[in-house]
């Protein structure tokens, strides 16, 4: 019993640390109720295993305190979680540290679809070499994947992902085999909402709808009360395969297609002419364009987002919807208030007090995800 007391204690200095950013022992007392010398005792076995590091208060990290300053923890730099996306145009890796710093950050184009085989391999390679580099110090405490597809929860195994033509893949295993390091693999758009939700736009808040618009369509996550929803085996929140609602026939563009075929990024790219672009490269083009062929697609997109919106919000009733990828560009272009047109279609009570934002992490947010993923038995545990 005291042993798991102990054990419950560190992993609450260690998350506090690692959720709100560096922290004094006297901040670290009052946040946790425990005595001072708990505090100090708990936080020099964190610092003899490498987990977090303690510095004396300066003028930058100190808190404006009666008395005597208290020593600042803060999260080891050299923790390190390796995060991957693996995309149907390219395969995002980096290495994300438990103080939420992104280490290091790569994008290997791909030509052709990429198969579970060659992206363990990839990320194994990059691995390796970064352990030779930029990682030679850091302590690696496992992989998250972040996967545009359906990922079953007991096993890690990828059911279906369309987009990369990946049907029953053992990616967890095929990864954990090549980096001999443990594995964590979550459907991307999961990942993307809890990263939003500790670290983002939805940060503090309860229920919450996320939308990530990446190359492979369209993904969701949900948070009520403040609890990530996954359903019974773990592929709650695909929002893109929803049938749209749409009340012009002349938006639709394919006579039986889903959410994801009528708002789609490869038609953004399509009518902006450009044959691929990540996330900064289509901002910058839609920046640029003063096409009204651009305008109008946007338009068309937005209408059909709207209405798909409005009926999660009939369901859900959540205070924010986070749009992350393409989507949130779709929001920030088209020229008018979502959340007005959202409300319109929505019942009213539903959607009192609502707001749209863009994803606050940006491209970082399916990585931080899946680093969050893979940080999860350190932080249940973090000297076991």
């Amino acid at each position: 019993m005291e042993d798991s007391v102990r054990q419950r204690n560190l992993a609450r200095l260690v998350r506090s640390v690692h959720l709100g950013g560096p922290r004094s022992r006297s901040a670290l007392t009052e946040e946790t109720g425990l005595n001072r010398s708990t505090i100090a005792d708990l936080v020099t076995e964190l610092v003899d295993t490498g987990i977090v590091r303690e510095e004396a208060p300066t003028s930058a990290n100190s808190e404006r305190r009666v008395g005597r300053p208290s020593p600042i923890v803060s999260a080891h730099p050299g923790v390190v979680a390796i995060a991957a996306n693996p995309e149907v145009d390219a395969v995002e890796i980096a290495a994300v540290g438990l103080d939420r710093r992104i280490v290091v950050r790569e994008r290997h184009e791909q030509s052709g679809l990429i198969s579970p085989e060659a992206t363990a391999r990839l990320i194994a390679d990059r691995v390796a070499a970064w352990r030779q580099d930029v990682l030679a110090d850091a302590r690696i405490v496992g992989v998250g994947l972040a996967v545009p597809g359906l990922v079953r929860a007991a096993d890690g195994l990828v059911r279906r992902a369309p987009h990369l033509d990946w049907t029953d893949a053992p990616l967890r295993d095929l990864v954990s085999d090549a980096v001999h390091l443990p594995v964590a693999i979550d459907n991307d758009a999961s990942l993307g909402a809890l990263a939003e939700h500790l670290f983002g736009a939805a940060h503090g808040i309860e229920d919450v709808v996320y939308l990530n618009g990446g190359a492979s369509g369209i993904g969701g996550g949900v948070i009520v009360h403040g609890i990530p929803v996954t359903g019974a085996r773990g592929y709650a929140g695909e929002f893109g395969q929803n049938r749209p609602g749409i009340a012009d026939g002349a938006d639709r563009r394919d006579a039986d297609g889903v959410l994801e075929d009528e708002v789609s990024r490869a038609r953004l790219l399509a009518v902006l002419r450009l044959p691929g672009a990540d996330d900064a490269g289509l901002r910058a083009a839609l920046t640029a364009s003063d096409d009204p062929a651009v305008v109008a697609e946007l338009s068309r997109q937005r209408r059909i987002l709207a209405t798909a919106l409005a009926n999660a919000v009939n369901v859900l009733n959540p205070e924010v919807i986070v749009l992350g990828g393409f989507l949130a560009m779709i929001a920030e272009f088209s020229g008018s208030d979502l959340v007005d047109t959202v409300r319109a279609q929505a019942m009213s009570a539903n959607g009192e007090g609502l707001r749209i934002l863009s994803a606050a992490l940006a491209g970082d947010r399916l990585l931080i995800g899946a680093a969050e993923a893979a940080f999860a038995p350190l932080l249940r545990d973090p000297v076991g």
